[in-house]
Parts: C-alpha cells; sequence; structure tokens
C-alpha cells in the first residue's frame, strides 16, 4: 500500500511540477509578446509586414525561442511556486512524517526536471534552429536590417595546403576582388594564382569563375606563367564558410554547428567563438535543470514566515543571476581568452556547488 502511495504521490508531484511550468511559460511570454509587440509594432506597420507574416513567420518562431532561452527561469518558478505552496499547506511535513527522506521526495522533481531537460534540448538543437531562419528573416525584411553583406580580408584554407585570399567580398553580386590562391606541398610553394577578381557560380556547388588571372607554377629554379581572362574553377568554399551574419548560429542545427565548427578549424578560420559557444551552450542550458530544480527544492520545501512570496524572490534572484553570468561568461570567451566550453559550463559549475550546500542545509 505504501509503495503504491508513493508512486502516486510521485505523478501528483509530477503534474504539479509541469502543470506549473508550462503555466509560468503562458503566462511570462504572454507579457512579453505584448511588449515586444508595442515596442515593434511602428516598423511592422512602416515596412507594411502582413499580419499573417508576424504571427506565423515572427511571433509562432519567437515564442518557442524565448521560451527555451528563459527555460531556467520558468523552472526556478515552477519548482518554489508549487513546493511552497506544498510546505505552507504542510503536505511536505505529512510526507516526511510518513518516513520519506528528502532524497526520496526529490525523485518526481528530477524526472520532471529530466524530461524538461530533454525538451529544452530536443528544442534548442533542431527544432528552434529551423524556426530561427523564418523569425530572423522576417526580422530582416521588417524590421532591422541584420544581414552583412560584404566582408574584407578573408584568409582560409579551403583544402590540404591549399590557401585562399580575398581582399573584399561583396555579397549583391557574389562577387570577390583581389583573389589569391596559393598552393603548398611540403611547405613549398609550387603554384600562386592571382585574379582580378572571383565569384560564385549559385547554379553548382563550390563552383567560382575566375577573371583575369595569372598563374604561376614554381618547380625547382624553373618558373610556368599562365595568364587568361575567364576560367571555371571548383574551390571548396562558398560565401556562407566567411559571410558570417549576425545570429548565424542561431539557425544551425547542433549537428550542422559541430560540422561547421569542425570545418572551419581545419581551415584555420578564427571567428568561431560564437558558434562553439552556442553549441555548448545548448548541452549546458539542458543540464541547468537539474541543478536550478534541486536549489528550489531545498529552498522552498521549508515553511517559512515569510512565505511564498519569500521563496520567490530568492529563486528569481537567483535564476535572474544564474541567466546574466551565462551572458557575463560567454562575453569573457568571445572577447577574452577563456574556451568556450570551459566558459559556458562555468555557471553550472558555481550553481552546482550552491545546490550541494543547500541540499546539505535542507529539511531531512
Amino acid at each position: 500500500m505504501s509503495n503504491k502511495l508513493l508512486k502516486r504521490l510521485d505523478w501528483y508531484i509530477i503534474k504539479k511540477f509541469l502543470g506549473t511550468y508550462v503555466f509560468a511559460i503562458a503566462l511570462i511570454i504572454s507579457i512579453a509578446v505584448v511588449f515586444d509587440f508595442n515596442e515593434k509594432m511602428d516598423k511592422f506597420m512602416t515596412n507594411e509586414a502582413p499580419w499573417k507574416a508576424i504571427i506565423f513567420d515572427y511571433y509562432m518562431n519567437f515564442i518557442p525561442y524565448f521560451a527555451n532561452l528563459f527555460s531556467p527561469l520558468f523552472v526556478f518558478i515552477a519548482v518554489i511556486f508549487f513546493t511552497s505552496k506544498l510546505a505552507e499547506n504542510s503536505e511536505i511535513i505529512a510526507m516526511f512524517s510518513t518516513g520519506m527522506s528528502f532524497k526520496r521526495l526529490m525523485r518526481p522533481y528530477m524526472i520532471s526536471a529530466a524530461i524538461i531537460s530533454i525538451v529544452t534540448f530536443s528544442l534548442g538543437s533542431y527544432i528552434i534552429p529551423r524556426g530561427s531562419v523564418t523569425r530572423l528573416a522576417f526580422e530582416d525584411k521588417y524590421y532591422k536590417k541584420k544581414k552583412t553583406t560584404s566582408v574584407r580580408n578573408v584568409q582560409l584554407e579551403v583544402d590540404s595546403g591549399v590557401i585562399a585570399y580575398i581582399e573584399r567580398y561583396e555579397d549583391y553580386n557574389k562577387t570577390g576582388f583581389h583573389f589569391s590562391l596559393d598552393k603548398f606541398v611540403d611547405k613549398k610553394l609550387v603554384s600562386h594564382l592571382t585574379a582580378r577578381s572571383i565569384t560564385y557560380d549559385t547554379t553548382a556547388v563550390n563552383k567560382w569563375i575566375i577573371k583575369d588571372y595569372m598563374i604561376r607554377e614554381l618547380n625547382g629554379l624553373k618558373e610556368n606563367i599562365i595568364r587568361g581572362e575567364k576560367i571555371d574553377s571548383i574551390i571548396v568554399m562558398q560565401p556562407t564558410d566567411f559571410l558570417i551574419t549576425r545570429n548565424q548560429q542561431e539557425v544551425l542545427t547542433s549537428p550542422q554547428l559541430s560540422e561547421y565548427i569542425d570545418r572551419q578549424k581545419k581551415r584555420g578560420f578564427a571567428n568561431i567563438k560564437e558558434f562553439e559557444i552556442e553549441y555548448h551552450k545548448r548541452i549546458a542550458m539542458s543540464f541547468a535543470s537539474f541543478i536550478l530544480t534541486t536549489i528550489g527544492l531545498s529552498l522552498s520545501s521549508k515553511k517559512s514566515k515569510g512565505g511564498m512570496g519569500l521563496h520567490l524572490g530568492i529563486g528569481l534572484g537567483l535564476s535572474f543571476s544564474y541567466i546574466l553570468f551565462q551572458t557575463i561568461s560567454s562575453t569573457f570567451a568571445i572577447n577574452g581568452n577563456v574556451p568556450p566550453v570551459i566558459a559556458v559550463w562555468i555557471p553550472n559549475l558555481l550553481y552546482t556547488v550552491i545546490a550541494i550546500y543547500l541540499y546539505i542545509k535542507a529539511p531531512k
């Protein structure tokens, strides 16, 4: 009978936890949408954005993005809100009086955190990036231009021992100016191509049209020079490899991010820290559910004179500080020498220490 009661209790807590979590998301997202629309309404109207696009292209993709971004906040609110209520109604005291330990009480909370963690990771890694393509395209068209249309001083390794350089690239006509391509064998230069311009052919993958070119082929002391007006060539690079737009990392799924980071590292392309941060943040954020659930339960499981308001105040402060710390540590990785994977996990490590301390101090 006791085991059956505990199983019912597990389901009761899981339903309360997830129900409050969804309710908190619905409430805060509703407020966020109202504020966001109020801020951007003038631009939407000025640029004649259709209502269908505003609702389905922007807000239907904005809502899951925003909800996932602030998932730690919603976890805290959910745990503290309904656990404080249980404590105020002396339900937790009743559970402990049956011989239930605090560790056993944590089981349904951790199951709920695991469900949230899996959903958060799946959304952030696979579903939201696809929706972000539509959302960012809408913003670029009807709100604020974010798209990068030109870039200077591009240098990357396009193949083993083959280095490409473009002095200036303009995306409106897919053309780069003052192009060079150097081929090395055993660290010795064997071929040096220079061209006035190079244009990407969008009808084929990695196909470039090289104009007004000169090729110097080096073989020891011998040198052969070839000149020409136009030549088609397959060069393993695309404009997206070096024309990095703002928030580009948000539109890539985690497998695409991993592939992109590996490819750019092999090419010697240095400007990929934001992509590495995004990749590791998606994993770190999913683990945050367990840490913040432990903190929330440890804080709110004891009946206090301050009641739910005190618990909610402390919880909100901790959750906002976690999100703020996550942002600050990411900035250190972008602007400093902190490796992205370490920078992203620092908040989790710090709050794990807090969670362990509060768990020890929690009512037993």
